[in-house]
């Protein structure tokens, strides 16, 4: 009986020092497997490449800006006399064609004006300083004009100048659908990267799979280019019919970052 004991309770030290042993060791396998997972690359494999498209337009519109300047005696006449001129200027525009809806007044301030009287004094005697006094009102009107017709700008910048406009100024061209020319060029950056990617994979000896990212770069931009078309027109007989103001060219670019999965 007192040996069965012993041998009983050998066996439970021997069975629980077995089963320790073996969770050991399953421990360390499963630490060695993840240890080594951790070296297993279990991302695609993929390619990069960046593509350019480049758009070139001329200019369709026109802007210019320009300022009316009166002064009077008072307030009114300072008003009279700007809203005159502003009027006359107007209407030149309508009958060259410029909608109401390409004029816009960009500010307009009415202000008193002042000059510095000195004061007479006798020689000799103590004269104190001179003293600041209004002498009338001064109105300024500044207004934008986009034009439709590019080859009319330098004719009715003239007109407007012999209308009394003052500080003609700010004039620029540019091309009126701007989203158009970029989704062109887009186009044509997309198409760069594809094909830059195709000759990639074919070197690397791959296939594309699929798109995996892609994002435009941050260089997209317009640009003029000055050296190209500029505008014509009569000069009218009876004077200067205005000047040649050449046009160029915009150029719109767009950039692109393309990644393609491979196998």
């Amino acid at each position: 009986m007192e040996t069965s004991f012993f041998n009983t309770k050998q066996m439970r030290v021997l069975s629980s020092l077995a089963l320790f042993m073996v969770i050991v060791a399953l421990g360390s396998y499963a630490t060695l497997n993840f240890e080594q997972s951790n070296f297993v690359n279990l991302s695609p494999a993929t390619i990069s490449v960046s593509g350019e498209g480049e758009v070139l337009a001329v200019p369709d519109v026109g802007q210019f800006s320009f300022s009316v300047n009166a002064r009077g005696e008072n307030a009114a006449v300072a008003q009279e006399e700007s809203g005159t001129k502003i009027n006359a200027i107007l209407k030149y525009l309508a009958e060259q064609g410029v909608e109401d809806k390409d004029v816009k007044t960009q500010n307009y301030n009415l202000y008193p004006k002042w000059v510095y009287e000195e004061r007479v004094c006798p020689i000799g005697s103590y004269c104190p300083g001179g003293e600041r006094v209004q002498d009338g009102f001064e109105v300024t009107q500044t207004v934008t004009v986009k034009l439709r017709d590019t080859d009319t700008a330098g004719a009715i910048i003239a007109g407007v100048g012999d209308k009394g406009a003052t500080n003609i100024s700010s004039l620029s061209f540019s091309v009126d659908d701007t989203d158009a020319l970029k989704v062109e060029a887009r186009a044509a950056a997309i198409a760069d990267a594809k094909e830059k990617a195709e000759a990639l994979a074919e070197q690397l000896g791959v296939r594309i799979v699929r798109l995996i990212d892609y994002n435009e770069g941050a260089n997209n931009y317009y640009q003029p280019i000055y050296e190209t078309k500029a505008m014509s027109f009569d000069v009218a007989e009876e004077g200067f019919g205005g000047a040649n103001l050449p046009v160029g060219e915009d150029k719109t670019s767009v950039k692109v970052n393309i990644t393609y999965e491979v196998k």
